[in-house]
């Protein structure tokens, strides 16, 4: 069983060093998120905004065609492209840099053919969300290139076992996690573990109840695909993000912790990654 060590930003931020002056868009990555089938577009626009937020160069967003306006409304920097079939997204992978699949993904006929297409053809480094867990569930595959992020019913799922066998030993069901599926897991809750191919597994022991809300995935999903856009390996841009992510959710419950909405969240990532 591995070892465990406190998650702590401070020593984290250390992977984000002052940007040099002649710096520009084309040096912090491109990440693309795929996903919102109809109804939960907001999962996308929060993945997206979130990975800008945190610094990504670039963020392109590819979902339902009937989505695209109201997202390119909401934020015009994502660059939002409406996706009818899975051939649709082959010139988006080619200029992306990160891929996130899973956010609002859904499991419908679309959702499958989207999943299926970029899980067999591209190569980049993935963060894996939502409804790209369940469907991965259904088909599992090892990956040395990709951070897993499930809940506890998502991670029950990828396993085969009950959410109370998650939780009564959640440091074993990461490593369960890790062996089957490869890369690095970040199992989501009360002390978020992190977990990779070594002996140490990280705990995040930040973050609140009040993050018990919807979109709080969707977001800490952006925030990590945004810090692997900007070169941190997989296993820092896991612990910091997952740092971040839970530090931004404390500081934006000062005002209470019901009532808080996952995009709350965005002035204090923002303030994180510039200490």
């Amino acid at each position: 069983m591995p070892k465990t060590k406190p998650l702590e930003l401070a020593a984290l931020q250390k992977f984000l060093p002052p940007r040099a002056r002649a710096a520009n868009k084309g040096d912090f990555g491109h990440v693309l998120i795929i996903g919102g089938d109809y109804g939960m577009a907001g999962a996308v626009r929060m993945a997206g905004e979130a990975a800008a937020r945190i610094g990504a160069g670039l963020v392109s967003i590819a979902t339902r065609p009937e989505h695209s306006n109201a997202i390119t409304a909401a934020r015009p920097e994502l660059m939002c492209h409406g996706i009818h079939k899975s051939i649709d997204i082959k010139n988006l992978l080619a200029r992306a840099t990160v891929i996130i699949l899973g956010p609002g993904l859904g499991r419908s006929a679309w959702s499958q053919e989207l999943f299926h297409y970029v899980i067999a053809t591209a190569k980049q480094p993935k963060v894996i969300d939502a409804d790209g867990l369940n469907l991965l569930a259904q088909q599992p595959q090892h990956s040395e290139d990709w951070i897993l992020t499930p809940h506890p019913g998502e991670a029950a799922r990828l396993l085969a076992c009950s959410v109370a066998e998650i939780q009564n030993d959640r440091l074993a069901a990461a490593h369960k996690l890790q062996t089957k599926y490869g890369g690095v897991i970040a199992l989501k809750g009360a002390g978020t573990i992190v977990l990779g191919a070594t002996e140490t597994a990280g705990i995040c022991h930040a973050g609140n109840p009040g993050m018990a809300s919807g979109g709080m995935g969707d977001v800490l999903s952006g925030v990590i695909g945004g810090l692997l856009a900007q070169g941190l390996t997989l296993q820092q841009a896991t612990e910091m993000g997952v740092c971040v992510h839970a530090n931004a959710g404390d500081l934006a419950a000062k005002d209470g912790e019901r009532g808080l909405l996952a995009l709350d969240l965005m002035p204090y990532l923002r303030e994180l990654v510039n200490p």
